[in-house]
C-alpha cells in the first residue's frame, strides 16, 4: 500500500518522499488508519519493521502545532531508541515544524529542565526512569496529553519498568488514546490493554514476516579459536559498506573492536559501561558513514535503526532465538538486500536449529575463505577505492611532484606501492587474542538441559549416581549427616583416619 492511501496529510507525505519510503510497511498499513481513527491499537510487531513511523506518523498529524503543551507521549525502553525514534519524528514533522524532545537519565536533568521550560515540545519522547523523574519534579505537565504510546512493552516488563510506567499513566488523561507495540505478547502485555486501554484493536504481523527474504543468512562452523581469522577473511571477501558485528559480553565486545582495529579494520565497540557520550559518539560516527564496523552487545544495540546496514556478524550465536531475529533486524531494513553471518561451535549446532525452527528460514553453510582469497579480497576493495580517488582527482597542483616521481620510478613500482599502503596484508598476520568463553550447552531433543558441568548444573538423577558410587567407595550407605560427622571424630582425633599413636615407652 502506498503511503498516499493512508489519509495522511500533505506535509508529511514529503517528509516521507524526502526520506525515501515508497511503500508501507504491514505494520505500518495497518495500523496508520486506525491510529488515525482514534482508536487504541495493541500491535505486535519485530524491531526493523517500520513501527515507529506506524504510530509516529498519526501522532504528528494529530498534533496542533499553535498549541504550546505536551500533546502526545512516547515511552520507550532504552537511550539509544529514544534518541532515534526523537530524531526520527523531528525528520518526518519538520515540515509542519512539531517540536519534539528526548529525555532519559544518564544526562544533565538541568539541561533538560531548561530545554523544557524555554521549548515546551508538542511530542515527548523518553524512558520510564527519566519521564517520571521529571513528572515528581512538575517539569512536565502530562494534564493536556491526547495520546499516549508504549514501545517495545515487552522490554520495559523485562527491564521492571512496570511501576513506573502506571505511576507515568495515572498522571495522563483518562481521555486519551493509547498504543501499545511489542515484539511479543506475554500475558504481563495483555493485562497492560485490558487495564489502561479502551477496546484495544490488534495488529499481529505473522510470523513468516517477523524475518525478511532481503536478508541472506548463513552459518559458518568453527571452533572459538578459529572464528576471529575466519572473520576477518570474510570480511576481506565479502567487503561490507556498513557492518554491525555481535558480541555475547562487554569483554568479548572490547577484545573483537580492540582487535579489528590492530587487524587495520575502521571499528569501534559499544555496550553498557561506556559513557552516554562515548556511545553517541561512536553512533554517530557509524551513521555518517565514518565508522565501518560497530562492535555491540545486545542490549546497546537494541533498538538501533541504522539505515545501510548491509552486513550482521554473530561472532557469538545468541542464547535465545529472539535475540537472532532482533539482530538480523538491523539489516534487510526498507526494502534494501542484507546479509548476516553466525559463527557456530560444533556444540552450539543444536541451537542454530532452534533458530531456524523459530524464523522457518534454513541458514545455508557458509565455507571460510582461504587466505588466498581474502587477500584478492582486500585487493579488488583497493582497486575500487584508487579507481574513486582518480574520479576524485581533477586537480593539476600534484602534477610536477607526480612528473618528479615518474622520473624516479617506473609506473608499476608506484601502483605497487600504493596497492601495498592500501591493503591490510601485513596487519592480517598480527596476532589477536580472543579470550575464549564458556560454550552454551548441549540440548537435547525436550530442550532442558543435560548434566552440563561447565556451570555446576547438574540434573538430580546424575547428582544422585555420584553419591552412590561415592559412598560405596567409602564403605556402605552413608548420608551426608553421617559422613560429617565422621570428618569431625577424624579432626578431634588429629589425623584423617581412626589410628592410636604409640610412644617410645610402649
Amino acid at each position: 500500500m502506498k503511503f498516499n492511501e493512508l489519509g495522511l496529510e500533505e506535509d508529511l507525505l514529503k517528509a516521507i518522499e524526502r526520506s525515501g519510503f515508497e511503500e508501507a510497511t504491514p505494520i505500518q498499513s495497518e495500523t496508520i488508519p486506525l491510529a488515525l481513527a482514534g482508536l487504541d491499537v495493541i500491535g505486535q510487531a519485530q524491531t526493523g519493521t517500520g513501527k515507529t513511523a506506524a504510530f509516529g506518523l498519526p501522532v504528528l498529524q494529530r498534533v496542533d502545532t499553535s498549541k504550546r503543551a505536551i500533546q502526545a507521549v512516547i515511552i520507550s525502553p532504552t537511550r539509544e531508541l529514544a534518541i532515534q525514534t526523537q530524531e526520527e519524528l523531528y525528520r518526518l514533522g519538520k515540515d509542519k515544524r512539531v517540536k519534539v524532545q528526548v529525555v532519559y537519565g544518564g544526562a544533565d536533568i538541568r539541561r533538560q529542565i531548561h530545554q523544557l521550560k524555554n521549548n515546551t515540545p508538542q511530542i515527548l519522547v523518553g524512558t520510564p526512569g527519566r519521564l517520571l523523574d521529571h513528572v515528581n519534579r512538575k517539569t512536565v505537565d502530562l494534564s493536556q496529553v491526547q495520546t499516549l504510546i508504549l514501545d517495545e512493552a515487552d522490554e520495559m516488563l523485562d527491564m521492571g519498568f512496570l511501576d513506573d510506567i502506571e505511576a507515568i499513566i495515572a498522571k495522563v488523561p483518562a481521555e486519551r488514546q493509547t498504543l501499545l507495540f511489542s515484539a511479543t505478547m506475554p500475558k504481563a502485555i495483555l493485562n497492560i490493554g485490558e487495564k489502561f486501554m479502551t477496546d484495544p484493536t490488534t495488529v499481529k504481523i505473522k510470523a513468516k514476516e517477523l524475518t525478511t527474504d532481503l536478508v541472506d543468512q548463513y552459518f559458518v562452523r568453527a571452533r572459538d579459536y578459529e572464528k576471529f581469522d575466519i572473520m576477518t577473511r570474510i570480511l576481506d571477501v565479502q567487503a561490507p559498506e556498513l557492518t554491525i558485528v555481535f558480541g555475547r559480553t562487554k569483554r568479548r565486545v572490547d577484545e573483537l573492536s580492540k582487535g579489528l582495529e590492530a587487524r587495520g579494520y575502521n571499528a569501534a565497540g559499544i555496550h553498557g559501561d561506556l559513557t552516554q557520550q562515548r556511545r553517541m559518539t561512536i553512533l554517530k560516527k557509524f551513521k555518517a558513514g565514518q565508522l565501518d564496523i560497530l562492535v555491540a552487545t545486545d542490549v546497546a544495540a537494541r533498538g538501533l535503526d541504522i539505515s545501510g546496514v548491509t552486513h550482521v556478524y554473530n561472532y557469538d550465536i545468541p542464547q535465545d532465538p529472539e535475540s537472532y531475529v532482533h539482530r538480523i533486524g538491523r539489516t534487510g531494513r526498507a526494502g534494501h538486500h542484507g546479509t548476516s553471518v553466525t559463527f557456530v561451535t560444533p556444540n552450539e549446532m543444536d541451537y542454530l536449529r532452534v533458530i531456524e525452527k523459530l524464523t522457518k528460514k534454513r541458514m545455508e553453510p557458509l565455507k571460510p575463505p582461504t587466505a588466498k582469497e581474502a587477500f584478492a579480497g582486500q585487493v579488488a576493495s583497493a582497486l575500487a577505492e584508487i579507481d574513486d580517488l582518480v574520479a576524485k582527482t581533477d586537480d593539476d597542483k600534484y602534477a610536477d611532484q607526480a612528473q618528479v616521481l615518474l622520473e624516479k620510478y617506473d609506473a608499476q613500482t608506484l601502483a605497487m606501492a600504493l596497492l601495498n599502503q592500501m591493503t591490510k596484508d601485513d596487519a592480517s598476520q598480527v596476532p589477536v587474542k580472543i579470550t575464549p568463553e564458556r560454550p552454551l550447552p548441549r540440548r537435547r531433543n525436550s530442550g532442558k538441559r543435560n548434566g552440563y558441568r561447565g556451570n555446576n548444573k547438574w540434573r538430580k538423577d546424575n547428582r544422585g549416581s555420584r553419591n552412590d558410587w561415592r559412598d560405596k567407595k567409602r564403605g556402605g550407605d552413608r548420608n551426608k549427616k553421617d559422613r560429617s560427622r565422621d570428618r569431625f571424630e577424624r579432626r578431634q582425633k588429629g589425623g584423617k583416619r581412626n589410628f592410636t599413636i604409640r610412644t617410645k615407652q610402649d
